[in-house]
């Protein structure tokens, strides 16, 4: 029988705006079962990347994993930038082991690039966290031509994990999608991955492309288990971010008083790369719980579509469709 934490946290959540807000963050932290903190030093030696470091969820993430002893590595397209930053979270842990790494994770040659350069550079890799993320107004490309969204969410971060499988395996690795509870409104859409069909919104081609992250995480587990890699995805909520405002002003207008700090909306993503063993069955993850995929069966796909959607994945990529 769920005790009353249990059911006010799952009525939280399936009521959306309770649970996806700074109050159901505020709420969960004081119910019992809450998981502890990671402990201060528990990521000592270990190594982990964060793409898209340089504000807000990624930021948060990795000044968080630095706080906890990791050496982080921050992967940016801007490495300017991505330097003041660094020196922003140094500011605020002084102890901070940060490393600047340039990667364009949209553009799947670039991904090929920095998978040779890092495995030439470091040893292994303990974490994974593909937080790079855009959500443009209009349609556009990447390099190799494919729809942003689904090249910035899916293919790069896919394609970049198997590249790092080798610094990955047998260290009880962990891989992280950041992905979004936008997801929640989109069904999988395998018949139309590069969204040119019907009217182009930007909102929701970044909804999709989440909905596909989120619906490949079982095939994926499965792909990478036997080298001791956990994948999981973890949504913020609604968090307060450059992205959001950039992206979203009016949902930004709206809701501002009840959204997450960054650093709110990135816990689960530092607790579940720190948490050891790694938690069992991977999954997406939300406030340190494992959360449904799906509020309505209309967006539930069959294992055909998924299979579908994975084929794509690999034949845009190249990589073999069985085998990491």
């Amino acid at each position: 029988m769920l005790g009353f934490g249990s059911l006010l946290d799952t009525a939280m959540d399936r009521t959306v705006l309770p649970g996806f807000s700074r109050v159901g963050y505020a709420v969960r932290r004081r119910l019992p079962g809450w998981p502890a903190d990671p402990e201060p030093g528990s990521m000592a030696g270990e190594v982990a990347l964060v793409t898209g470091a340089t504000s807000g969820l990624g930021l948060a993430t990795a000044q968080g994993l630095a706080a906890l002893g990791a050496r982080v590595h921050l992967v940016v397209r801007d490495t300017d930038k991505a330097n003041r930053v660094a020196e922003e979270i140094r500011s605020a842990v002084p102890a901070a082991d940060l490393v600047v790494r340039r990667c364009d994770v949209a553009d799947l040659d670039d991904v090929r690039r920095f998978g040779d350069e890092l495995a030439d550079d470091v040893d292994g890799v303990d974490v994974l966290v593909h937080n790079a993320g855009a959500l443009p107004p209009r349609r556009t490309e990447s390099p190799q031509g494919h729809e942003l969204t689904m090249a910035l969410h899916v293919l790069g971060p896919v394609l970049m994990t198997e590249q790092m499988l080798p610094l990955l395996a047998g260290r009880d690795a962990r891989v992280i999608m950041v992905t979004s509870g936008g997801m929640y409104t989109q069904a999988l859409r395998d018949d139309d991955p590069e969204y040119l069909v019907g009217t182009y919104a930007g909102a929701t081609a970044y909804a999709r492309s989440k909905r596909a992250q989120v619906e490949l995480l079982g095939l994926l587990g499965d792909r990478w288990s036997d080298r001791g890699v956990s994948v999981y995805a973890t949504h913020p909520g609604w968090a307060d971010t450059p992205g959001v405002s950039d992206s979203l002003p009016t949902f930004r207008k709206v809701t501002g008083p009840i959204l997450r700090d960054a650093e709110g909306g990135a816990d689960t993503t530092v607790w579940l790369s720190a948490v050891r063993p790694a938690p069992d069955g991977g999954g997406l993850w939300h406030d340190r719980r494992q959360r449904p995929t799906h509020f309505r069966s209309a967006t539930r796909p069959t294992s055909e579509q998924v299979a579908r959607m994975w084929a794509w994945v690999v034949a845009q990529t190249g990589l073999s469709p069985s085998e990491g």
